[in-house]
């Protein structure tokens, strides 16, 4: 300020009708203020329904009770077992095509045909009576899910780079999705419960369409990206081709870590409550525990962008915290630190998988961006096969603590290529 106020004296006593460069330069930073203040707002304004639809989308009164409706129609642990495996064979069998389709034809289209398949499955599931009614329904969820992650991170990181001319603020506005997309998950699974005692848990999957049906009026006000349609179109061949070349070596780090935080995700999600299980705490811990769970994906959202895992020293202390959370899981501790120490790995690793898709969006031409995410998703699902099984087995031999030494033990990679990335690109 006495800079300024110095040289203001000066520039006045040299000719009164020369501009203060002070005041030049303050009204540059306001100036420029103002312009992404507006940019922000337009951004939010164009982002609108994808929040919204991503909340209503979310709301699925069914799922606290799907196993007990299971049963209810005649499933035993064989047919459980069946229609899981039959599930989560479409999610690869679907994930490129659609994220294809959705680089050649329309984002928003894609996303329309995945809240529709979401719709579906919830009615397929109210009609089902046996076995193979119930597996339609678990074939179309699969199909929801196959559509719906890769072209969402696409779409909105086009729409970034659309409004504000990078995709720095990719995170922040992913984080704003998964936010509503937890909160319609875990408002939801509360009141799922109490509406199947009020009324039958077949009433929960009805209940849910409305939901499915407004989400899909919502994205038609989603306006469409066009980044992906500069250029010249090509043929499928030669889009494939490019989609596969952007997956250089160089790219190997991030897409290994982008698998690695949707594995452990995953592995948190479906073997978390074996933990419970195993110390025998009582069953009103369910509950408290799976919405705490569950809500990191949207808490882990809202710090997306937030912990500047791009800094080595941000991205060195997430490590230090991932690792240090999965070594608790890898010790026989009590039900408390269990808990504590699984939501606290979620957390972080939803943060991290945030940062990681950015830095794979950066990297690969928008023509191809909803495919390549797709196919990383895929080897995600394809990766998670096999984990489940041998981190099943090593439990069923030596317990929860010898299962967590595998989740302790990928908690660790992925810190250490989060740190890798942090600094190789801070030296680059």
């Amino acid at each position: 300020m006495a800079a300024c106020r110095a040289l203001h004296i000066s520039t006045q006593s040299q000719s009164g009708a020369r501009e203060n460069p002070c005041n030049a330069r303050e009204g540059w930073r306001l100036g420029t203020g103002m312009l992404l203040d507006s940019r922000n707002g337009l951004l939010r304004r164009r982002l609108w329904p994808l929040w919204l639809g991503g909340f209503l989308q979310s709301v699925g009164f069914w799922v606290p009770v799907e196993k007990l409706f299971e049963t209810e129609i005649g499933f035993d642990a064989a047919d459980i077992g069946f229609v899981s495996a039959a599930y989560a064979a479409v999610v690869p069998l679907l994930e490129v095509p659609s994220g294809v389709l959705a680089d050649r034809w329309s984002r928003r289209g894609v996303l329309l045909l995945a809240t529709g398949a979401l719709t579906v499955s919830a009615l397929l599931g109210g009609l089902a009576t046996d076995v193979p009614g119930y597996l339609l329904s678990a074939l179309a969820l699969g199909g929801f899910f196959a559509m719906y992650s890769g072209t969402t991170e696409a779409a909105v990181y086009d729409a970034v780079r659309e409004e504000t001319g990078s995709g720095e603020r990719f995170e922040r506005e992913m984080g704003r999705i998964r936010l509503a997309e937890s909160l319609g998950l875990v408002s939801s699974a509360l009141a799922g419960g109490w509406l199947a005692s009020a009324l039958d848990t077949r009433a929960t999957y009805f209940l849910t369409i409305p939901f499915g049906i407004a989400a899909m009026v919502v994205y038609l006000r989603f306006r469409e990206p066009r980044l992906h349609k500069t250029g010249a179109e090509v043929p499928l061949s030669a889009h494939l081709v490019i989609g596969y070349r952007s997956l250089h070596r160089r790219l190997l780090p991030v897409v290994t870590l982008a698998v690695l935080t949707a594995l452990l995700v995953q592995v948190l999600l479906e073997f978390g409550p074996l933990w419970l299980v195993a110390l025998a705490v009582p069953a009103v811990w369910y509950g408290p525990y799976w919405a705490g769970l569950t809500s990191t994906l949207g808490l882990g959202g809202l710090l997306a962008g937030r912990l500047r895992l791009h800094r080595p020293v941000a991205a060195a202390t997430t490590a230090a915290a991932m690792a240090g959370a999965g070594a608790v899981l890898a010790l026989p501790v009590g039900p408390v630190p269990a808990v504590a120490a699984q939501t606290a790995l979620a957390l972080l690793v939803v943060v991290t998988g945030i940062h990681v898709n950015r830095l794979l969006h950066d990297a690969v031409p928008s023509r191809v961006r909803a495919g390549v995410a797709s196919a990383v998703s895929t080897v995600s699902w394809l990766v998670f096969v096999p984990f489940a099984v041998v981190i099943g087995l090593v439990g069923t031999g030596g317990g929860v603590v010898a299962a967590g030494g595998l989740v302790a033990g990928s908690a660790a990679l992925a810190g250490g290529l989060l740190i890798w990335l942090a600094v190789s690109r801070r030296g680059g």
